[in-house]
Formats: structure tokens, sequence, C-alpha cells
């Protein structure tokens, strides 16, 4: 490796996304990339160079203007890297086209890595969003008096007016509203509906 390269690699270490850590999510999507290249028969060494070196425009795209696939582009170019290399570092989040199949490894790796449950953090903004979305989903069904998303997003409580809707009813909503939220959100996991139909009968002794 060229020793810009290699102290661009050194900086990652020092570098998170989404609170992961750049230099982890490299080697993460080497070891995914090398699996990807060895099930299809294909050059597994170069499969990991495109992919160890995927992310070092991160290492600068602070000082630099342009994207950090684009400016990794360019650092891989200027120190001669084979043009494998330099397309799967630009086109690793579709700026560029495709041209070899390395190029869809790395990206279908680095997918994967930054995708998996817990390995990034969800911005606050995003988070609460998401929390409002699914409660609003919820409201937005006749008979809904009110909805409150919990245990982080993992789950919906819906509180239904019992006068409306039969407990028959009930499960019938559950039902739409769990579609509808599989067709409106993207999400890790699942998401549990609960309608909750309460009836409550008063007396009073005297």
């Amino acid at each position: 490796l060229n020793s810009k390269i290699v102290n661009l690699i050194g900086r990652l270490k020092y570098r998170t996304s989404y609170g992961q850590n750049q230099l982890l999510h490299s080697i993460e999507v080497t070891h995914l990339a090398a699996n990807l290249a060895g099930e299809l028969g294909l050059d597994v060494p170069m499969a990991k160079r495109c992919a160890f070196l995927h992310d070092i425009g991160k290492a600068l795209d602070h000082q630099t203007e342009g994207s950090h696939a684009a400016i990794g582009a360019d650092v891989a170019r200027r120190c001669e890297e084979r043009p494998e290399v330099v397309n799967a570092i630009a086109a690793h989040h579709e700026e560029a086209p495709a041209e070899t199949v390395y190029a869809v490894l790395v990206n279908a790796a680095d997918a994967i890595s930054a995708g998996r449950p817990g390995a990034r953090r969800e911005t606050l903004e995003k988070y609460i969003k998401r929390l409002e979305r699914l409660e609003a989903i919820a409201t937005s069904f006749s008979g809904v008096d009110s909805a409150y998303a919990i245990q982080a997003g993992r789950e919906v409580r819906v509180i239904v007016n019992a006068e409306k809707v039969n407990d028959k009813l009930a499960q019938k909503l559950a039902r739409d509203i769990a579609k509808e939220i599989e067709q409106e959100l993207n999400y890790p996991g699942e998401i549990t509906v609960t309608v909750i139909r309460e009836t409550r009968a008063v007396d009073y002794a005297r």
C-alpha cells in the first residue's frame, strides 16, 4: 500500500459514522466482501483490497470538498491503485456507475455492515420522527383514541374506543395497522402492534 493510504487508514480509527468506528467498519466490510467473493469464485484478494479501502475518503472529507466516495477514489487514483479499486470506492454509494463486479460486492458488503441491528446509532431527530410516524399511522385508523410507541419503537400500543371497536374488529385493526407500518416504514427487526380495548362497569355501594 502507498504510504499516504496507510496514513489515511490509520486516521479511520478516530473517525465514526452514526457511532460506528470507521476502521472497524472497513475491516468488517472486508470480511463480508471476501466471503461473498469466495462464494462466487472471484478474486478474493482483489475483493478484500476494494472493500478495505472503500471508505478512505472519510479520513479527508472534513477538510476536502466533495463526497467521501469521490475523495477516496481520487486519492486511490493518484496513488496508482488498480482501476477496479478506484471504481469500487467511487461507486459504493452509487455516485458513479459500477464498472466491475467488485464494486457491486463492496456496495452490498457496505450495506450489510451499516444496516445490521446495533451497528449504527440513530440520530435523535430520526429516532423521534420514527416514533411520531408510528403513532400517526396507528391514530389514522377509525375508532382509535390514542397510540403510544414504546420500547424504543419496537412496540406500539393502540387504545381504541370500546363503543366503536368490538373484540373481533380489534384483531382486524391490529393486522391492518401492522400492514400499514410494513408499507410505510423501514426498520430493523419487528414491531409489535397491541390493540387495547377496555370496558369498565362502575357502580357504588352505599
